[in-house]
């Protein structure tokens, strides 16, 4: 660990990243980080950046494939209490990057703030979901979002507020290498009322999506004014089957893997729809999971 010396008690070499991600499959990182404090992980990107080593910044492994030859460089990850603190003031909660997202729902709906809750059943991190601006046909959650603290690649500390941020579909201005935390500007409501409408938010997302198999979110972004999985079905691709990984036959832009399924399995089944759907309803999809 020549170039990381210093930094053995929160770096790992050759780590698994499969069990860090919802399909189960990849390679390892070279480094595997888990910093403790703010300071600490600042310290260990300054390094990094010293050693040219690249890096990685991995949430809930909700929107991400990982190649079988692993990540070279050093993928980090912030599960310690310092990154996930969630404070109520008011309208407004700030929650750390590394919180969970359906943490945060929670906390907002029994506070009685209402703005987050058509997000339930969206999983990853508070930093991932910003980044990619998550959401459904109830809005986004970059709408509420009023300020951010992030980390550059350099390991600066920069505070983005409303006016620095810019939010459209599936995407974000927010692509520095961490998002420290976040403030969203919420309204209140009563809980009871708030409660029932996540609930139902939850029952309706979770009777589409496949249960009970390893996957990711959605492979492809909807193109403009179309569902990306409404396409692969007229395509008749459900069910198609390339080595260990499906296209689900309950919602179509869902991949599942099985037991023995490798993420090139994976990626040649996404070359394989995109090709069909470009051939035959001549849209060109794009990939909204991360490959690293």
């Amino acid at each position: 660990m020549s170039g990381l010396t210093g930094f053995d008690d929160i770096v790992r070499q050759g780590e698994p990243l499969a069990p860090y991600t919802w399909f189960k499959i990849g390679g390892p990182a070279a480094y595997f980080a888990e910093p403790r404090t703010i300071d600490e992980l600042g310290a260990l990107v300054r390094r990094c950046r010293e050693e040219e080593l690249s890096v990685w910044l991995i949430g809930g492994g909700s929107n991400l494939l990982v190649r079988d030859e692993g990540v070279p460089g050093v993928v980090i990850r912030l599960a310690a209490e310092a990154f996930s603190e969630v404070k109520v003031d008011g309208e407004t909660i700030t929650s750390g990057g590394g919180s969970k997202l359906g943490h945060l729902i929670s906390i907002a709906v029994r506070e009685g703030l209402a703005g987050l809750e058509s997000l339930v059943g969206i999983p990853g991190t508070i930093g991932g979901a910003l980044h990619g601006n998550s959401g459904g046909r109830g809005g986004d959650i970059g709408q509420w979002a009023s300020q951010a603290t992030v980390m550059t690649r350099d390991g600066e500390i920069h505070v983005r507020q409303r006016d620095d941020l810019v939010f459209s579909y599936r995407d974000s201005s927010l692509d520095e290498l961490v998002i420290l935390d976040a403030q969203f500007q919420l309204e209140p409501t009563d809980s009871v009322e708030l409660t029932k409408r996540m609930q139902k938010q939850w029952i309706l997302k979770k009777a589409s999506q496949p249960l009970g198999h390893e996957s990711a979110g959605c492979i492809f972004k909807n193109p403009r004014g179309m569902s990306a999985g409404m396409l692969i079905d007229q395509a008749g691709l459900k069910g198609t089957t390339i080595g260990g990984a499906t296209v689900s036959e309950r919602h179509a832009n869902f991949i599942l893997t099985a037991p023995g399924a490798s993420s090139q399995d994976v990626l040649k089944l996404i070359d394989l729809i995109k090709g069909r759907i470009s051939d035959r309803l001549g849209v060109e999809l794009e990939t909204e999971i991360e490959v690293w």
